[in-house]
């Protein structure tokens, strides 16, 4: 991948991305967490502390590389997107609830993704001041995240027509900008695909197994109705690959910190899809008409 496609194109397009992201929200949808905490506390809980310690975790028990053990930790620390609610909404989950997990985890991954990379780069690396996020590289990450959902926003809130006419092709650009990420990562790294994925496939695969079921069971455990769990299990299993792949490319100029999240992307689509069949056919007995808190009138 051309090295001005890298450093000007990619952060670009990354940035209308996260701005689609931005045209979904309202400032409603912040204001939801207060009325109703339990399941969002729930599920940024199992964002930033549980699967960050499971991928740490995969990449301690299978002796990742390091570069790929913090391409994996990158991966975790990226929140969900646009991509959790269409999830949500094919297998009838709370999309209220989905889009104001975004909302939150968009603006808290701003702070908390370059302390997770650096504790992985710190931990597993040697030499992490090669790849590591110095302060400049922290105020550009958190540029790609907050400020493009930022203006999304503000359209939606003064242009609601002009911010319903860009969602679906935002959405379609979206797709096809992860797509071509995925081929230049693979591409850039095509001598050494197929050593990657033996080193990395097994912990992809692996976590995004483990995201889907703690974002369904847990929520479970502490008396989340099904519908709210879908929601939680498709934010928190649904990671932001695009925004971790273009963070490897750009921030830290790795194509192999790239590799877990391209191949991420991949098994994510597979596993999304049969983890909401499983849970729709489990669950097909219950009340259909089952009605989320989040959406509820205020009794």
């Amino acid at each position: 991948m051309d090295s001005g496609i890298i450093t000007i194109f990619l952060p670009l397009a990354l940035a209308i991305v996260m701005a689609g992201l931005g045209l979904e929200l309202r400032p409603r949808d912040f204001a939801r967490v207060a009325k109703h905490p339990k399941a969002v506390i729930l599920a940024l809980v199992c964002q930033l502390l549980v699967l960050t310690s499971i991928a740490f975790i995969i990449c301690k028990l299978l002796a990742l590389p390091p570069l790929l053990a913090v391409g994996l930790m990158l991966l975790a620390a990226s929140p969900g997107g646009p991509t959790a609610n269409l999830f949500s909404y094919l297998y009838k989950g709370d999309i209220a609830l989905n889009i104001t997990l975004t909302a939150v985890n968009s603006v808290i991954a701003a702070f908390t993704l370059p302390l997770i990379v650096n504790f992985a780069i710190l931990y597993f690396m040697q030499d992490g001041q090669q790849v590591g996020l110095q302060f400049a590289k922290i105020v550009q990450v958190f540029l790609i995240i907050l400020i493009p959902v930022c203006i999304g926003m503000l359209i939606r809130h003064y242009a609601e027509n002009v911010a319903e006419k860009l969602n679906k092709p935002v959405r379609i650009f979206a797709l096809v900008f992860l797509i071509l990420i995925i081929i230049g990562a693979l591409t850039k790294e095509r001598h050494n695909i197929m050593e990657y994925i033996g080193q990395v496939g097994l912990a992809t695969m692996l976590f995004c197994i483990l995201s889907l079921a703690v974002g369904y069971f847990v929520p479970r455990l502490f008396g989340i109705n099904n519908f709210q769990a879908k929601a939680c299990a498709f934010e928190i299993g649904i990671h932001n690959s695009t925004l971790a792949m273009t963070i490897a490319l750009t921030v830290m100029a790795s194509p192999v910190i790239a590799m877990p999240a391209a191949i991420y992307s991949i098994f994510m689509y597979i596993f999304a899809a049969l983890f909401g069949t499983l849970i729709n056919r489990v669950h097909r007995d219950e009340n259909p008409a089952e009605v989320s808190s989040l959406t509820a009138p205020e009794s």
